[in-house]
C-alpha cells in the first residue's frame, strides 16, 4: 500500500503516524477506549480517511488531530508528522494542562531525606491501625 491510499486500517495508520510504538499497543488503546473517531469509540480496523478527526489520549494529554495523509508503512518522525495536524485548540489544551501539572507538583512538600528503620515501624504501626 502507497503514502496515497484512500483508505487504511486505524491501528496501522497510529502505527505509521508514531503515536504507539507497536500495533500491538495501538490495538490496545483502541480497545481501551483512548481513541476517538469523530467523537465515537472505534474498532480496531475501522479504516479512515483523509480529513477524519481523532482524539487520542496518551497518559496526561489528549490530542485532537487530523488525518493529512495515509501511509501503512512506519517513517522517521519527519514524514510521520506529515500524516496529520494537531488542532490549535488541542494545542492550547494541552499546555495549559502542562502548566497546571507543573504548578500542582510545586505545591507537594518533598521530605529531604528517607524515613529510618524507626520511622518506617511507626508508619506501619500507624496504618495497620487504621484498618
Amino acid at each position: 500500500m502507497s503514502a496515497n491510499a484512500e483508505k487504511l486500517r486505524l491501528d496501522k495508520w497510529l502505527w505509521a503516524a508514531r503515536f504507539f510504538k507497536t500495533r500491538s499497543l495501538a490495538k490496545a488503546a483502541i480497545e481501551g477506549g483512548k481513541v476517538h473517531l469523530g467523537g465515537q469509540r472505534v474498532k480496531v480496523s475501522r479504516e479512515i480517511s483523509v480529513g477524519d478527526s481523532l482524539r487520542i489520549r496518551q497518559g496526561w494529554d489528549e490530542k485532537t488531530v487530523v488525518v493529512r495523509g495515509l501511509s501503512d508503512q512506519r517513517r522517521g518522525a519527519p514524514q510521520a508528522q506529515q500524516l496529520y495536524e494537531e488542532t490549535a485548540d488541542s494545542i492550547a489544551r494541552r499546555e495549559a494542562a502542562e502548566q497546571a501539572r507543573k504548578a500542582a507538583g510545586g505545591m507537594v512538600e518533598r521530605p529531604a531525606q528517607r524515613p529510618t528503620k524507626k520511622q518506617r515501624r511507626q508508619i506501619h504501626r500507624f496504618r495497620e491501625h487504621l484498618d
